[in-house]
C-alpha cells in the first residue's frame, strides 16, 4: 500500500471553524507521515485558498484534516465532488447529518438505538424549560461544533441563561441533552458503511470528569485506558452499537463515536458521532489505532488509500485491519 500511486496530495486544515487550531495539529502530523512514506503531499487552508486551486494545480486526493463547519459538515466534501477529487472520510450527506448533533439523535431514536434524552432550543427561556424536562445535570451546547466548544455542565435552573448565552455565540441551534453518569469510551470506527470494522474501545477518565477543551488537547493528565478495562461483553455490544449509528447515518472512511455508560444500569448511550476525528498528539483514532499493531504512518496512508467519491459509488479498493 506504500508503495501506491496517490499522485499529488493535499492535507486540508486550518479553514475556519472554531476548531482551526486543533485541525492544524491534526494536518501538520498527517502531513509529515505521508512524506515520510514518499507521498507527494501538500498542506492546503481553504481559509487562506481558493478551493478551485486543488484542480488547478493537479491534486488528485485530498485527506480532509479540517474539523468543525466548513470542513467536516459536507461543505468541502460538496466542493470536492464537483471537482471530482476523491477525499478521505464520509460524504456530502452523512457528513451534513453527522455534523448536526440533533439531525444526528433524531436518525438513531427512530432506529432504535439509545441516545441520551434531549431538547432543541433556540433561547433562554426554552432552556430553562428543558433544565426542568431533562433534570440535573444537563449538558448544553452548541448543535453543530465539535471538540466541547461552547459546552456547560448545567447543575442548576439559575445557570440556564448563562450556558444558553455561550452556546449560541457558536450555532444559533443549541442542544440541551440528559447527563448521563458513568464511564465514557469512544469507539474508532474503519471501512465502507455497510462492512465497517471497530477498533478497540478506549475508556477517557479526564481530571474530575471533565474532559473539555484543554484536557482534550493540551494537557496530560486526562488517563486513556486501551484495553478499556471493561466488564465482559460490554466492549463487544458497544462496538455493535457504534458500528450500528455508523451505518444508519451513511459514514464511510472513518469516523469516532463517542458512548456513555450508566454507572448503574451499564446501558451505553451514543453522544454524538465524529466524520473527522483528530490527528493529533493526543488523538484518540491513532491511539486505539496503535493498540491493535497500526502505527500513525500506516493508519495515514491506509485511509488516504480509501478516498472516494460520492458519485464513484465506493473508495478505492477493500479495507483490511492489521
Amino acid at each position: 500500500m506504500k508503495n501506491k500511486n496517490f499522485g499529488k496530495v493535499a492535507v486540508l486544515m486550518g479553514g475556519v471553524s472554531a476548531e482551526r487550531e486543533v485541525s492544524f495539529m491534526s494536518g501538520e502530523g498527517v502531513l509529515k507521515a505521508l512524506l515520510s512514506q514518499g507521498i507527494d503531499a501538500h498542506a492546503f487552508d481553504p481559509a487562506e485558498r481558493d478551493m478551485s486551486e486543488l484542480k488547478r494545480e493537479g491534486f488528485t486526493r485530498c485527506f480532509i484534516a479540517l474539523h468543525g463547519r466548513f470542513g467536516e459538515d459536507g461543505t468541502v466534501q460538496g466542493a470536492l465532488e464537483l471537482m471530482g477529487i476523491p477525499y478521505t472520510g464520509s460524504g456530502v450527506m452523512a457528513s451534513s447529518i453527522s455534523m448536526d448533533k440533533v439531525m444526528t439523535k433524531r436518525i438513531w431514536r427512530f432506529e432504535g438505538l439509545a441516545t441520551p434524552a434531549w431538547s432543541q432550543v433556540t433561547s433562554a427561556a426554552q432552556t430553562r424549560a428543558a433544565f426542568v424536562q431533562l433534570g440535573s445535570p444537563m449538558i448544553v451546547k452548541p448543535a453543530r461544533e465539535g471538540s466541547t466548544i461552547g459546552l456547560t455542565k448545567v447543575m442548576a435552573l439559575e445557570q440556564c441563561d448563562a450556558a444558553y448565552a455561550l452556546a449560541s455565540q457558536h450555532d444559533p441551534l443549541v442542544l440541551c441533552e440528559q447527563f448521563i453518569a458513568g464511564d465514557e469510551v469512544t469507539c474508532p470506527i474503519l471501512g465502507d458503511t455497510h462492512a465497517p470494522q471497530a477498533l478497540p474501545l478506549i475508556r477517557i477518565v479526564a481530571p474530575d470528569g471533565n474532559y473539555d477543551y484543554q484536557n482534550k488537547y493540551f494537557t496530560d493528565t486526562t488517563q486513556y485506558l486501551v484495553p478499556a478495562g471493561l466488564p465482559a461483553g460490554e466492549e463487544e455490544a458497544i462496538a455493535e452499537l457504534a458500528k450500528q449509528a455508523y451505518r444508519v447515518l451513511g459514514c464511510r472512511g472513518w469516523a469516532r463515536a463517542d458512548v456513555m455508560i450508566d454507572a448503574i444500569t451499564r446501558k451505553p448511550y451514543l453522544l454524538e458521532i465524529n466524520t473527522s476525528p483528530g490527528m493529533t498528539g493526543h488523538s484518540l483514532v491513532p491511539m486505539s489505532a496503535r493498540a491493535q499493531g497500526m502505527s500513525y504512518e500506516d493508519l495515514c496512508v491506509d485511509l488516504l488509500a480509501h478516498t472516494a467519491l460520492d458519485s464513484a459509488g465506493s473508495s478505492d479498493s477493500a479495507r483490511t485491519i492489521a
